[in-house]
């Protein structure tokens, strides 16, 4: 593994433990180099997974790209990272799982949404504003509107 600071390809595993939910190890390093410390995380990869656009582009899976998209729907909500990183972790394996390689981009949305409905429902109409693309006030209504009826979660804080 290269040090991300000096690009040195000598560095140490000086400790290793698994993430709370036992999906990935992480792995505190050292460079012998510079002296800098930093932090990897191993997960297990079922297949290579490719993004089906709406264009008809190819794009590689971008674990952390569906990671930033969830932790933007869900910023300042009463969601822990642990449970985001839980949240990625279930939509990932569901990908994987799935048997094809090429996922639709329409999938990974509507698996977030999916996700985001049963979490927080401030963050699922967040990302859904972003991810149907509303313009104007009247697509939140029909959204809103347009709803099955079935409760959406909201977490609870405080003394709630």
């Amino acid at each position: 593994m290269r040090c991300p600071f000096c690009g040195e390809s000598d560095t140490q595993v000086k400790d290793s433990r698994p993430t709370d939910d036992g999906s990935a190890i992480r792995r505190r390093r050292f460079c012998s180099a510079c002296g800098q410390r930093f932090t990897t995380v191993e997960r297990v990869q079922l297949r290579e997974l490719v993004v089906l656009k709406a264009d008809g582009r190819r794009a590689a899976f971008d674990r952390d790209k569906l990671a930033r998209s969830i932790r933007v729907a869900l910023n300042k909500r009463p969601v822990d990272e642990e449970r985001q990183e839980r949240i990625v972790n279930g939509i990932v394996r569901k990908l994987e799982a799935s048997g094809d390689s090429e996922i639709k981009s329409e999938q990974i949305g509507e698996a977030v949404m999916d996700a985001l409905k049963a979490v927080d429902a401030v963050a699922y109409v967040r990302f859904a504003s972003v991810y149907r693309d509303f313009r104007e006030a009247r697509d939140f209504e029909e959204f809103l509107g347009g709803m099955d009826g079935a409760p959406l979660a909201t977490e609870k804080h405080g003394d709630d």
